[in-house]
């Protein structure tokens, strides 16, 4: 059964983090200095995440050329789920070649910070660092053919834009965050 992201507060600050990269090396908050920000919350095993991976990829093309950064965090446990390894992280990430920063959170206390509950969960950040969007990346995992509404896509459009965002809030729908039994 899928597990589905709650709302939370829009307008708050974007938790800063220090992680490392399947690129070797470590990212912070201040790594980044686009005028869009969106973080999102995937893992390896996750059909809905994988069903994701494609269109993800080409958000960040979409939007090569702007101010954009798109960064994927993988906080599950991996003892429970070798697949979401760090090592396995970079294999997946070069198999699938993915055009987004691709970071590890073993200790599990970035995705509590943000209150993540799934993968995938997205967060939309603006060039003040504030909340202006939580939850899919679009209205269709299962069918990219039959995507009516491309949520993240028309939030960056509008925040590049200086306009108010369209969408605010969509539950985030897919596979529980693999918390560790300490957690």
């Amino acid at each position: 059964m899928p597990t589905e992201s709650k709302p939370i507060q829009l307008a708050t600050s974007c938790p800063d983090f220090e992680l490392p990269g399947v690129d070797d090396k470590n990212h912070n908050l201040a790594s980044y200095s686009e005028e869009v920000l969106v973080i999102g919350f995937t893992c390896n095993h996750c059909p809905y995440v994988q069903a994701y991976e494609d269109r993800m990829n080409q958000l960040v093309k979409i939007f090569e050329s702007q101010s954009v950064k798109v960064i994927c965090i993988n906080s599950n446990d991996d003892q429970a789920y070798p697949e979401d390894s760090f090592e396995k992280m970079k294999e997946r990430a070069k198999l699938k070649n993915f055009a987004f920063d691709y970071l590890r959170d073993s200790t599990q206390e970035v995705a509590k910070k943000f209150n993540a509950v799934c993968t995938p969960e997205f967060y939309v950040y603006d060039k003040n660092r504030s909340l202006a969007y939580h939850g899919r990346l679009d209205d269709n995992y299962q069918d990219a053919n039959a995507v009516k509404h491309r949520y993240l896509k028309e939030v960056i459009e509008d925040l590049l834009a200086s306009k108010e965002p369209r969408w605010k809030q969509t539950n985030a729908i897919g596979c529980s965050i693999k918390w560790k039994a300490s957690a």
